[in-house]
């Protein structure tokens, strides 16, 4: 008599874990998947940085002037005063964002605001100090620095041909952390906190928010996930001042909180090489 031998079919352990293998597999995958796709988001944002200077710089050579900041109200355009006169009087100096009409930039929103690659507005700030001719060597800084200054150097093409290239800028300053910074100083300062450039180095700072932009609220403040973030998070009532900190990504848990904002600025001195090799200055 012949013996019927049928294929035997997989457990249900067998098929549990076959399932986990893959699940396991996908998860790896997806997990790679969303690294990559986010290292593809901050090279195209730094990249967009890297574009938004190079037109702030090529405003200065056709302007003599670097352009004021942007306001929340003004889409895409200086937020001087008068309103839009050139002035170089700057209302947002601070706490502005990129002109992106007014230099060209793109992409933009459908307010005329310069974006990154996750769709946040990009940031600038640009020195506002008035130049104080009677320093050796020259330098520009507020005469009270408790006071908005009334007349700028680098955004007025007036004051930036008549002060010269020897006039440096005090107030905005990069930093590696916001422990230990001084806002209240004269002029504001890193303070304890180790500095990323000199106080008299940074005529302007690009800066994007990062990918936690709009789901990070940090003391009920939107933008920000910790405290390095917050000295970034800049508005009138928030770290109106010119101090930024910068340093390589950080999770949630780190001293200082998550942060990944993005930052460049640009440096007097480059600044001043491109005006000059232009024609521009002295």
């Amino acid at each position: 008599m012949r013996t019927w031998r049928f294929p035997r079919g997989f457990t249900l352990v067998e098929l549990a874990m076959a399932l986990f293998v893959i699940a396991l597999l996908m998860g790896t995958v997806m997990y790679t998947l969303s690294a990559q796709n986010d290292q593809r988001m901050r090279t195209d944002s730094l990249r967009n940085l890297d574009e938004a200077k190079e037109l702030l710089i090529t405003f200065a050579i056709v302007n003599g002037r670097l352009p004021c900041p942007a306001s929340t109200t003004t889409n895409g355009n200086e937020a001087d005063a008068p309103l839009g006169s050139g002035s170089g009087v700057c209302t947002s100096g601070y706490i502005g964002y990129l002109p992106a009409r007014v230099i060209g930039f793109q992409p933009q929103d459908g307010s005329g605001y310069g974006l990154d690659a996750w769709n946040n507005r990009i940031r600038y700030a640009v020195s506002i100090t008035v130049p104080v001719n009677s320093a050796t060597p020259r330098v520009c800084r507020g005469v009270l620095p408790s006071n908005l200054p009334a007349n700028m150097h680098f955004t007025s093409k007036t004051n930036l041909k008549t002060d010269g290239i020897d006039c440096a800028p005090t107030d905005l300053v990069i930093c590696s952390s916001s422990t230990g910074i001084s806002p209240g100083s004269v002029p504001p300062s890193c303070g304890a906190a180790t500095p990323v450039t000199n106080q008299n180095v940074v005529a302007a700072v690009i800066w994007s928010q990062g990918k936690n932009f709009a789901s990070s609220r940090y003391l009920g403040v939107q933008g920000q996930a910790g405290d390095d973030e917050r000295v970034n998070n800049k508005t009138v009532a928030n770290s109106n001042h010119p101090i930024f900190v910068a340093h390589t990504p950080s999770p949630p848990g780190a001293a200082g909180g998550e942060f990944d904002d993005l930052l460049t600025w640009i440096p007097a001195g480059q600044l001043y090489g491109r005006l000059v090799a232009a024609g521009v200055l002295p």
